[in-house]
């Protein structure tokens, strides 16, 4: 009867020990953030949380678990032809290589951040300054990220062209991308991919050699319509006269 009441004990100061560890573990603070920035700025406000990760089954009770994450912003500016900053333009993030794995503890409990199940990115929209914020939380894998994805530039710019008859097309629809970090050495870069550059064709008032450069031009900003009326009771005095002979 002692065996068996003190095996009730133990279940309960377990259980008690496991739900506080859970409820402490969502969303509370982590482990101290290193960073040795390569990304020159695209990834800002950079910190390590812990999350609830899923429960862990033991003999007689199951036990919380915590993973950490890494969290921040990448950020961007977005602007016109001119380097004038435009608002309302939407940039998405999103991850490839989705696939699910196990502990490799081999206790049949998945291991959070080998899977992007619990990855998240969501979507930034550019401000007045142009400026726009795409937050991620990604966990931290045998403490490295390596996420890689693509990110994508007002992708619903023909949808909103079609239905508003105005829209903004981007110049690059969209870029693949990798965010990597290692948590031991605090490395942290960003890449984009291979950038295109555009360039126009431009010629001084001395003749060039050549006639003219491959390429065109920008596009020129669409100029407003100038409706002219004419005034009634105008009459042209010198109407009868031809002097175009």
């Amino acid at each position: 009867m002692v065996k068996i009441r003190s095996l009730f004990l133990f279940t309960v100061h377990c259980s008690l020990l496991t739900l506080l560890m859970g409820c402490a573990g969502i969303g509370g603070s982590g482990k101290k953030l290193r960073v040795l920035d390569l990304a020159e700025d695209r990834i800002a406000d950079l910190t390590i949380n812990q999350h609830y990760a899923g429960r862990k089954e033991l003999l007689f009770f199951s036990m919380g678990k915590t993973a950490d994450y890494l969290e921040g912003y990448i950020q961007g500016i977005v602007t016109d032809y001119q380097d004038n900053p435009i608002q309302g333009v939407i940039v998405r993030a999103s991850p490839l290589g989705e696939k699910s794995g196990k502990s490799s503890a081999g206790d049949g409990t998945s291991e959070p951040g080998k899977t992007f199940e619990s990855t998240a990115f969501d979507a930034g929209v550019s401000d007045t300054n142009g400026m726009y914020r795409i937050r991620f939380s990604v966990p931290i894998v045998r403490k490295q990220v390596d996420i890689r994805g693509t990110l994508q530039y007002n992708p619903g710019w023909e949808q909103m062209k079609t239905n508003l008859g105005k829209s903004y097309e981007p110049q690059m629809k969209e870029t693949p991308f990798r965010l990597f970090y290692d948590a031991k050495s605090g490395l942290l870069a960003f890449s984009e991919g291979i950038r295109k550059l555009i360039v126009q064709p431009v010629t001084s008032d001395v003749k060039p050699r050549r006639e003219q450069l491959p390429g065109a031009t920008a596009p020129l900003p669409a100029k407003k319509e100038e409706k002219t009326e004419k005034k009634g009771g105008e009459e042209d005095l010198f109407k009868g006269f031809d002097f175009n002979q």
